[in-house]
């Protein structure tokens, strides 16, 4: 099959309430990342040392040496960021959670200890702070369940929740297989949570940042300011506020480093912006497996119609009768390059129509000729489709008079006689009075004119039948 991987789609555009609890407007989720003495370090076994996330412009790894600087600033992040960061958020009554590397976590009992009597939710950030974009599976593999090993004996339980950061293309799906996670972050594509189908089951998904993030301290574009970093956490939270007010409430993760967040000039920035989130009204404030245990009681995975994940006999079967008597075009749209867009009604009526309208003109009137005249001698004799029947009697075309089947009748024989092809039309979009007036119109259409139109009205006639079926 020609499948293609990435979800464009999520939600679209009716997102589901979250129905946070005591009706929050927005829950803000802050995270705090414990990785210092897990960074790469000849120390730790590594071929050099680190490079990412840190004061020091274009820092660049020195292969088979230790680097001072760069060590000693992932040690303040240890001795006084972190410190810093825990008094500011235990005075404000907000608790974190903790992206803990496993071996940063060892190396740092106290602070350990300290997130612990703070009731903080320590979350796997993987084995080491290191990439993992290169590694072999069976490799990633064996770091994903020492570090849940490591994690588990140095904190006393196992995380419930995982982010790698520096992650693979295999992450995500090597965790779900792992089993044991209420959640993973390794995505920023969304504003909710949602459930993902993969490593044989469904992984609920909390999606985290890289943009309301203290990391822009360190990148480029970036910020330099402890003032742009507040304005932006704030215009970022007063947009979602607002949007749970009048739209459908979200999600605000923000993203900390106790190297970074945890110097006094951003620090300033963080109380203010607490303090600006504390006076507003329906603001949850949880840790991030809060989240994900009332995700997974309000909105457990639902099971649906996957278009992109049938076979083929499957997705004709299913698919092959939305385009009145024409499978064909469905054992083609099987062959188009489908994914997780096309599982909704959008998506396979666009996979569909795209296969009609590349068809020869031959086909396209073998598909105008395959519908059945509008109260005609197959409505009469009950031979029409479920669907045909059911459309046409929306429209209250199972309820004419002698004289309305007379007229009808008259008008279809003329329509088909000057065009070639049954008038067909999209009974929903109307009623019987507007069905007789567009009748007299189209009759007076040329016949390529009037050939567009009959198709255009086929497709639009296969788009109500695919909402129905994804409806049920």
């Amino acid at each position: 099959m020609n499948r293609y991987p990435r979800d464009f789609r999520g939600y679209g555009a009716n997102p589901p309430d979250p129905k946070w609890p005591g009706n929050a407007r927005i829950a803000v989720q802050f995270v705090l990342n414990y990785e210092e003495g897990g960074e790469n370090c000849v120390l730790h076994g590594d071929a050099a040392s680190e490079a990412f996330l840190s004061d020091i412009p274009g820092a660049a790894q020195w292969q088979g040496q230790r680097h001072w600087n760069m060590e000693s600033m992932y040690e303040y992040g240890a001795r006084a960021g972190f410190w810093r960061l825990h008094r500011l958020f235990t005075r404000a009554g907000i608790p974190l959670t903790i992206y803990g590397v496993a071996t940063a976590l060892a190396r740092n009992p106290e602070q350990v200890d300290a997130m612990k009597e703070a009731g903080w939710e320590i979350a796997s950030h993987g084995l080491k702070w290191i990439e993992y974009k290169d590694m072999p599976v069976a490799e990633e593999r064996a770091a994903i369940a020492e570090a849940i090993r490591l994690h588990t004996e140095v904190v006393g339980e196992p995380p419930r929740g995982w982010y790698t950061g520096r992650c693979s293309e295999n992450t995500v799906r090597l965790v779900a297989e792992e089993g044991s996670l209420a959640y993973v972050s390794d995505t920023y594509d969304d504003d909710l949570p949602y459930w993902l189908e993969t490593g044989g089951r469904d992984q609920l998904i909390i999606p985290y940042t890289l943009e309301a993030n203290d990391m822009r301290f360190s990148v480029s574009p970036g910020w330099s300011d402890g003032e742009d970093f507040f304005l932006y956490l704030k215009n970022a939270f007063d947009e979602l506020y607002a949007e749970g007010t009048s739209d459908t409430p979200k999600m605000m993760s923000i993203g900390l480093h106790c190297r970074l967040a945890g110097r006094p000039g951003k620090t300033a920035a963080l109380r203010k912006f607490i303090a600006h989130i504390q006076k507003h009204e329906g603001v949850w404030c949880p840790r991030r497996i809060e989240i994900a245990e009332h995700w997974a009681a309000h909105h457990p995975p639902q099971k649906r119609i996957c278009a992109s994940k049938m076979a083929a006999e499957d997705f004709v079967e299913r698919f092959g009768g939305i385009f009145e008597h024409s499978p064909w075009i469905a054992e083609r749209a099987f062959a188009l390059e489908l994914g997780p867009a096309h599982d909704c009604a959008a998506g396979v009526h666009n996979a569909l129509c795209r296969v009609f309208r590349s068809a020869t003109e031959e086909e396209r009137l073998g598909v105008l000729t395959a519908h059945p005249d509008l109260a005609g001698k197959l409505a009469q004799a009950g031979r029409l489709t479920s669907e045909s029947t059911s459309e046409q009697a929306s429209a209250g075309l199972d309820l004419l008079t002698d004289e309305e089947r007379e007229t009808f009748s008259t008008l279809n024989a003329e329509y088909v006689a000057k065009h070639g092809f049954p008038f067909i039309i999209a009974v929903r979009d109307h009623d019987k009075a507007s069905i007789l007036a567009a009748f007299y119109t189209r009759i007076g259409h040329g016949r390529d004119e009037e050939f567009g139109e009959a198709c255009r009205q086929v497709e639009r006639i296969a788009r109500f039948r695919l909402e129905d079926l994804f409806a049920q």
